[in-house]
């Protein structure tokens, strides 16, 4: 299959349909039917079959899609880097982060480097772990900004940066009245979760001790943010990072220290053998100076951008 083939084909996997295949590509139905055909000639199989009126994904489809996806990434990654060609030298910078991170932090860091960097050209993917590492490793991210601990060998930790575990819970909540929070006190109110194994590198057992199994989760979610619009909507309670609430983003909600034994820290990722760009350098001095703000202190735990690594 050619690219445009291959466009065709995601379009109408993603839509279900010719028609929101066409008019998510802004062309005539005719046009889609016309390309996905040729599409199965090219690849001589049957992509897709029609079941009472509606088109079905054959199973060799839903295979090659999981192929494209990995395929369509990095045309998208080419067509950025060929529109960041045409910016002032250094000016582009991608990043990959976790979903809290995209709460306050990064958002902060961010701005701090566009108000100092007018020119320059920002973009943020959240990413599930693995897949932040991967951007990383192929290329299409300069910097990954994770909670999770990673030990690719083609990944250099830049700084780490150490941040506690929280319980959130809505206003007047019974357990608003303690000081902190431990699991024995989640015992008998529903908890929202989500796969903090994902998401920190934690077990439920790091996560809750002894009564990991008598925790009742009434809720699953996918990010600690999301954890936290729920409880806020009052759902029940919710651990999550310290940085999902830094900075006062969800003001409704009560806020409490978390004692476990779990240790948690944010990391700056960047590949190993890849130095840093100048907009990549200015971006972890402006996460440290946003860091150091929000949570005062000496920023990381390590001497950061390591000269004789970069």
């Amino acid at each position: 299959m050619n690219l445009r083939q291959i466009e065709i084909f995601r379009c109408v996997m993603q839509t279900g349909s010719i028609k929101g295949a066409a008019a998510l590509l802004h062309v005539t139905p005719p046009a889609v039917s016309k390309l996905l055909e040729a599409a199965e000639r090219a690849c001589g199989i049957t992509l897709f079959e029609r079941v009472k009126g509606r088109l079905v994904a054959t199973p060799e489809a839903v295979r090659l899609y999981d192929e494209v996806e990995q395929v369509w990434q990095r045309v998208e990654h080419l067509r950025t880097f060929t529109r960041e060609l045409a910016l002032p030298s250094g000016a582009a910078l991608h990043l990959a982060i976790s979903p809290s991170l995209g709460a306050s932090i990064v958002p902060r860091a961010v701005t701090a480097l566009i108000d100092r960097t007018p020119d320059a050209r920002i973009t943020v993917d959240q990413q599930i772990p693995h897949l932040l590492v991967k951007a990383i490793v192929d290329g299409v991210s300069d910097i990954g900004v994770t909670l999770s601990p990673q030990t690719h060998p083609s990944v250099d930790v830049l700084a780490r940066y150490p941040c506690k575990l929280v319980c959130v819970m809505p206003a007047g909540h019974p357990l608003a009245r303690k000081k902190s929070v431990a699991p024995a006190d989640l015992l008998g109110h529903p908890v929202i979760s989500f796969p903090q194994a994902l998401a920190y590198g934690m077990s439920n057992v790091d996560l809750y001790g002894r009564q990991a199994d008598q925790i009742r989760s009434c809720l699953d979610v996918r990010s600690g943010p999301t954890a936290c619009w729920f409880s806020m909507a009052g759902a029940g309670v919710a651990i999550v990072d310290d940085t999902s609430v830094a900075g006062g983003v969800f003001p409704s909600l009560t806020v409490r220290p978390y004692r476990c034994g779990a240790r948690l820290a944010v990391h700056l990722l960047k590949h190993y053998h890849r130095p840093l760009s100048r907009m990549s350098e200015a971006f972890c001095e402006a996460f440290d100076a946003t860091w150091r703000a929000v949570y005062g202190g000496g920023g990381s735990e390590e001497v950061r951008l390591r000269a004789a690594r970069l």
